[in-house]
């Protein structure tokens, strides 16, 4: 399922939303215990699990983005900063287990912005996939086939008046 992307006031929205057919614990660990967040984003690593606590995204070059958590309620909210735009996850039960709501809010869309919200959506998918016990799916295939998707959603939305 593709995110929906909305221009609102001055900022734009890019929300996916999963059900996962699990129980609201497994899909919370996924999301902030480091030795699950890691099988679907090896570049995170939560320092501290609390509101004004720190997140690092290995850069890769020996240096580390450190973004802050801005909102936690443990099992269901987990919001932070991303750059210069916040990310957040809402986690509810479900009648089929656990409902997930991603949210990127984002200050200004670049060239890069397409390629973030493919990356959401994938990392969306391996944690469907690690989830439902399944084969993790081609990253990089995955990436060649929801990038056009995105950078077009995004080309309709800088093109809107």
């Amino acid at each position: 399922m593709t995110a929906s992307i909305r221009k609102m006031d001055d900022q734009v929205i890019a929300e996916f939303e999963r059900e996962y057919p699990v129980e609201i614990d497994l899909v919370w660990r996924m999301l902030a215990e480091n030795q699950y967040l890691q099988k679907w984003f090896a570049d995170l690593e939560i320092q501290t699990l609390e509101e004004g606590g720190k997140i690092l995204f290995d850069m890769k070059d020996g240096t580390f983005e450190e973004m802050t958590i801005t909102s936690l309620s443990v099992s269901n909210v987990l919001e932070y900063t991303w750059g210069n735009d916040l990310v957040r996850f809402d986690v509810t039960p479900s009648k089929i287990g656990t409902h997930l709501i991603f949210k990127e809010t984002i200050s200004e869309v670049t060239d890069h912005t397409p390629k973030d919200i493919t990356g959401w959506h994938i990392c969306l998918d391996v944690i469907e996939a690690i989830l439902s016990n399944e084969e993790l799916p081609d990253r990089q295939l995955s990436y060649n086939e929801w990038y056009p998707v995105y950078e077009e959603k995004f080309t309709e939305l800088t093109e809107e008046k």
